[in-house]
């Protein structure tokens, strides 16, 4: 019932163009990484993913699971993000983007209140469903994007793996 809520504000801060992306039929369907440009809240996103060469990635078969962080979230650590950006940064650039992403396509339905899922960086993320669907310090504002190859959930803060930053 609070994932429920949860995802329907989440749609209404999503955006109508979000919203219909994802009520386009699978054949239809974007990957991630476009579904991420479409929807406008991800430019920062977008650019790291570009500056750590991870578009192909994410583009890839997948099926992958992304807690996508907002510009607003982004926006929020400041200049570490311009830091981040950096050529000489690209392995922390790496670590942070990919401790965003979880193997395997997990839908809302199936996320598990205390969980520990593994990332593609190799550390784990906690998930808690007491109070609104959260990962690790995170909310998740949007749920369920459902994209060509994965699911996007589109999260209110960046996520960093301890001792990257």
């Amino acid at each position: 019932m609070k994932l429920t809520k949860t995802i329907a504000a989440a749609v209404i801060a999503f955006g109508l163009a979000g919203g219909a992306a994802m009520a386009a039929s699978h054949s239809d369907k974007k990957d991630i990484v476009d579904t991420a440009v479409e929807a406008g809240s991800f430019q920062t996103l977008v650019a790291a993913v570009q500056a750590a060469g991870l578009v192909d990635t994410l583009k890839g078969d997948g099926p992958f699971t992304v807690f996508a962080p907002t510009d607003e979230a982004f926006a929020a650590l400041g200049m570490t993000v311009d830091d981040l950006l950096k050529p000489e940064n690209k392995d922390k650039l790496v670590a942070v983007l990919t401790y965003h992403v979880v193997p395997g396509k997990v839908m809302s339905t199936d996320l598990v209140d205390d969980s520990t899922p593994a990332t593609v960086q190799g550390s784990m993320v906690t998930i808690d469903l007491d109070n609104g669907a959260m990962v690790n310090d995170a909310k998740v504002v949007t749920a369920d994007i459902d994209t060509s190859n994965g699911v996007i959930h589109v999260i209110d803060k960046v996520l960093v793996p301890e001792g990257v930053l």
